[in-house]
């Protein structure tokens, strides 16, 4: 089974997947960007993804090339061709190629580029042993809620992360925790789950709102408010949350264990439901 590519309208074989050295999401990272998964060969929560990706490029005055009928037609006929049951979808529109200049240029047509790679999920081991993490300094820029094609932040604090020898990179601005490199993050105390609140700090990511949603149907308190660093090390669980990862518990952080060590009853119970809510 392939992997599939599409630029522009058209579906094409990988290695003639190419776009101009002047696209402005090369030269300026001036776009968004999307990544959805696949359960048995359907996309998770496609409205909800496709909704982000209009209000990302609304925020940027960026054209939408395709509503969100097209999409979905466009990204069923790639899977349908990949073959893949778990797969992962990547979307990217940027404003479009133009001599170099900062200022928007007038009236050109966005670029379009989407993949289907498939998806390799995360071990059950893993998720049952849980991860590490270290935490890094926040460095993006102010709209975080932006899905937009500035990851340098990011990718610093992923790097970050490897050198570590740990899974991932906990963000912290002004000594409060904001969320992942590639994630969001909740803890626990109490007995409630305490994740940063919604605005221009944090993605809020959609298996975010989903698992929230499961929380309070199993009548677990959820409170959106920014945590101390010494709050999280003092946490009962910590766990991570993001389209790939789904929810995965955090055992250890800056070399710290969290709660008894490993994933907590929270967090497995959220695991649990997911895999019902998705199997």
């Amino acid at each position: 089974m392939p992997d599939i590519a599409f630029v522009n309208g058209r579906f094409l074989p990988w290695k003639d997947a190419t776009i101009s050295i002047d696209d402005r999401g090369f030269q300026f990272g001036d776009g968004v960007y999307e990544v959805i998964r696949t359960y048995r060969g359907a996309p998770f929560e496609l409205a909800a993804h496709l909704n982000r990706l209009n209000r990302s490029a609304q925020q940027l005055s960026l054209s939408q090339p395709y509503s969100k009928a097209q999409w979905t037609q466009w990204i069923h006929q790639g899977l349908g061709q990949a073959g893949y049951q778990e797969a992962k979808v990547y979307i990217q529109i940027t404003r479009g190629t133009a001599p170099r200049d900062h200022a928007f240029p007038p009236e050109i047509p966005p670029t379009v580029v989407m993949t289907i790679r498939e998806l390799h999920p995360l071990s059950l081991q893993i998720r049952q042993d849980g991860v590490s993490a270290c935490t890094s300094e926040d460095l993006r820029w102010g709209r975080c809620d932006i899905k937009s094609l500035n990851l340098l932040g990011n990718v610093l604090a992923r790097e970050e992360a490897k050198r570590a020898g740990v899974f991932e990179a906990i963000l912290v601005k002004d000594g409060l925790v904001t969320e992942g490199s590639l994630s969001n993050v909740a803890a626990v105390q109490s007995g409630t789950i305490i994740t940063a609140p919604e605005g221009p700090r944090i993605l809020s990511g959609v298996t975010r709102t989903v698992l929230l949603g499961l929380a309070g149907k199993e009548d677990i308190p959820v409170e959106e408010r920014f945590l101390s660093v010494d709050s999280l090390y003092a946490a009962d669980e910590v766990f991570l949350t993001g389209t790939t990862l789904e929810v995965l518990g955090v055992v250890r952080i800056d070399g710290r264990t969290i709660g008894s060590g490993r994933p907590g009853p929270i967090t497995k119970t959220l695991a649990a439901r997911w895999s019902i809510l998705t199997g």
